[in-house]
């Protein structure tokens, strides 16, 4: 592989105008594609075949009224006024009216007559629904709902929305991510010591990420995906694209310390070594997203599949625009020679990696089987909380404090109970219930949901056309993040055998319902997928470095990672410790859909890691053939690239940390503790000491095995000697000097 890739680099290079031209008219044409023709994103997280789903398909065909989104509006009277009040009930009734007038309104309840009010008559609540479903309610229509409360505001009332219909867009692009990118630029400056080289891989990581996102967009038309897609896919192309670029910008300027170095020879070079880590690294990235789809779970598989797209756009950057744009500025990108020996060059300890490299490998070695102890055991702590882990959806109370979601949701809660927001909808398909039984069954039903001791209230039910459909709603004691909520749905299903008697099918359904459906789809789907990707990271690095010892070592370090972030989430997330310094509004069950994205993204930026790092042991171990000295000198000479990767994988993930969005929040901190835990934890420290205690068995693979393995040589042992440089420009160097 790497001769092939040291080829394509030399033609890279050789056509870099092509190259460059090739990657502008692509971003140029999907772009304008995108930014034309994009579909709508949905915040609707749906499974087929789960039980709420199943309810709300069979609403939209039987009783498409009671199907389509709703926006819930919620009133508060002024001062210690009630809703009742002459002046206040006229501007109510203003408002509603106005309401019912908006395109696409079937209906407006008005909260004296159907006695949704508190019992002080303070707070109280009209449904507004749409013909659309939630997902598809026009931005205007919601604009228009907004202005037709005027009345009631004008009034003094304290207006505020919830409901299906007004979920919160996702939005990127804000002060926190902006930080993030200013971060990076800054590790880039320091790790490549030149503020031009720090730029480039920003440059065409962007242009990677730009035809990626917009590609995305572009998609969607026609593929429905949520906004969480698009953010994932720009959160993950811009890390590993900076990162891609980096390792092949840092490898080139490190053959260019030797004056004798030709620079289109150091390019390819590059190309053919780091690059070859860079389409390994990538692929397994790549690989790990797509894997998704074995949840079978349809919004999660184009989840993968939009961010493992744009991680193949990066890999393909890093290996063709890279070394293009590596052509165009030359020499510049060489760096200053310190001192000089003979003939202008430098003498070696110049060129060798930075000191602080030796001395932290040969601190982890030194002590090899203390330093894994310790680190298993800080990061085994870590993963402790982890025990306690609760998956769920977001509810309003986890939108920002500001926001009108949120105010709602108080608002609700204050009046009507901590359950109310969690309301239940008992869904009764009565087509095989003879017509004379359905009401008593109905009626039987209603008793035995209002019953269960986590039961609040019972509303009567409502009923489509010919009756062969009832819609009963069920408020819960307990609010939508609570245990006992889980429970109570398990418990209501359970009653599913007194209607099934009679002939007729009950289902559970509702936000509530279907965010913990989604929670236990995506725990049935786990163990299957831990497995795939552990079996996956054995199959490929036993590939990548000919051993088996270092599969089963990486694929370890990385359930460690997986377990420690795991345990920091929970711990912040669920439990509510540094909610007022990450700005989360409310604790809460962490978002279903994290641990398998957590897992999927944080095996191939692990893999990264330890290809980079492992890769230049090899390299080492090859020439040399000592173990001892191959840890030492791949961490010497890895060691600040792969931690100025890792930085900027966090700087870039952590500044989606501070984003409004309750899941970008959590998936974006969940990255960044675990790539900060992988790689200097589990790579950085780890891994080397675990190298130091096998020494020579790292590198050897059963005989039958070593026939059957493919020999990718990653590393470039295998490449040309490097080409001199120039005469008439080492002549100029040498009197520079």
């Amino acid at each position: 592989m790497a001769s092939r890739l040291y080829t394509w680099g030399r033609w890279a290079v050789r056509r870099r105008g092509r190259v460059i031209a090739v990657w502008m008219l692509l971003l140029a044409v999907v772009g304008g594609l995108g930014i034309a023709l994009h579909g709508r994103a949905s915040t609707e997280f749906s499974v087929p075949g789960i039980e709420s789903q199943r309810a709300q398909e069979l609403l939209k065909k039987e009783f498409p009224q009671a199907s389509g989104g709703v926006a819930r509006v919620v009133f508060e009277a002024p001062g210690g006024g009630r809703l009742t009040a002459p002046g206040t009930r006229a501007a109510l009734t203003a408002s509603l009216k106005g309401a019912a007038r908006i395109p696409g309104v079937l209906d407006v309840s008005d909260p004296l007559k159907s006695r949704t009010v508190a019992a002080d008559l303070r707070i109280g609540y009209a449904d507004v629904r749409f013909r659309e479903q939630a997902g598809d309610v026009p931005q205007t229509s919601k604009d228009a709902l907004d202005r037709a409360m005027a009345p009631a505001r004008h009034a003094g009332l304290t207006v505020e929305f919830g409901g299906s219909a007004m979920d919160v867009k996702t939005e990127v692009g804000g002060p926190a991510e902006v930080v993030g990118v200013v971060v990076a630029f800054a590790v880039l400056a320091l790790a490549l010591g030149s503020l031009v080289a720090a730029g480039l891989p920003l440059l065409t990581a962007l242009v990677g990420v730009a035809v990626g996102v917009l590609g995305v967009q572009f998609v969607s038309r026609w593929i429905e995906m949520t906004s969480t897609a698009t953010v994932l896919a720009l959160m993950i192309g811009l890390a590993v694209g900076i990162d891609y670029a980096l390792f092949l910008i840092s490898r080139h300027r490190e053959q260019l310390a030797d004056p004798e170095q030709e620079v289109t020879d150091s390019i390819a070079r590059a190309v053919a070594t780091a690059g070859g880590a860079v389409v390994f690294a990538g692929a397994t990235v790549i690989i790990a997203l797509a894997a998704l789809a074995v949840t079978g779970i349809p919004f999660l598989t184009v989840m993968g599949l939009a961010a493992a797209a744009t991680v193949l756009l990066a890999v393909l950057v890093a290996v063709s625009l890279v070394p293009a744009v590596l052509s165009l500025f030359g020499d510049r990108l060489r760096p200053r020679a310190r001192r000089t020996g003979p003939a202008g060059r430098l003498p070696e300890r110049e060129r060798a990696p930075g000191s602080w490299g030796l001395a932290w490998g040969r601190a982890v070695t030194r002590k090899p089987l203390l330093v894994v102890l310790a680190g298993t055991v800080g990061l085994l702590a870590l993963a402790v909380p982890a025990r306690e882990l609760r998956l769920g959806l977001p509810s309003n109370a986890s939108q920002p404090v500001d926001s009108t979601q949120h105010k709602s949701y108080d608002l609700l809660t204050k009046g009507f109970g901590p359950g109310f927001n969690a309301t239940l909808t008992a869904v009764v398909d009565m087509k095989g219930i003879p017509a004379a039984d359905r009401a008593a069954t109905v009626k039987s039903l209603r008793g035995t949901l209002a019953a269960d001791q986590g039961v609040a209230v019972v509303a009567p039910p409502v009923t489509n056309d010919d009756s062969t459909l009832a819609v009963v709603a069920v408020v819960p004691k307990t609010g939508p993040d609570a245990p006992a909520t889980t429970d109570l749905v398990h418990r209501l299903r359970d009653d599913a055998a007194t209607v099934g008697r009679a002939g007729g099918t009950l289902y559970i359904a509702g936000t509530t319902a279907a965010a913990i459906d989604v929670a236990g789809k995506l725990s049935a789907a786990l163990p299957l997928f831990v497995a795939i990707i552990v079996i996956l990271a054995l199959l490929l690095l036993t590939i990548a470095f000919r051993s088996l010892l270092v599969p089963v070592k990486a694929a370890l370090g990385f359930l460690l990672s997986v377990a420690a972030s795991l345990g920091a989430t929970v711990w912040v997330f669920q439990e509510g410790h540094l909610d007022g310094v990450l700005d989360i509004p409310s604790a809460g069950p962490v978002t279903s859909f994290l641990p398998v994205l957590l897992i999927g993204v944080l095996f191939g930026l692990a893999m990264d890691y330890e290809v980079f790092l492992v890769s230049r042991m090899r390299e080492h171990h090859e020439h040399t053939g000592d173990a001892a000295e191959a840890v030492t000198e791949g961490v010497a000479r890895s060691g600040r690239v792969v931690s100025a990767a890792a930085l900027i994988m966090v700087a870039v993930f952590g500044g989606f940390v501070f984003n409004h969005d309750p899941i970008i929040k959590s998936i974006g901190f969940a990255l960044a503790f675990g790539v900060l835990v992988d790689a200097f934890v589990v790579r950085m420290t780890v891994v080397p000491a675990v190298m130091a205690l096998l020494g020579r068995r790292a590198w050897g693979l059963p005989g039958w095995l070593d026939r059957l393995t493919l020999d990718v040589d990653i590393e470039g042992a295998r490449l040309p000697r490097p080409a001199p440089a120039e005469p008439e420009r080492r002549e100029r160097e040498v009197a520079a000097g």
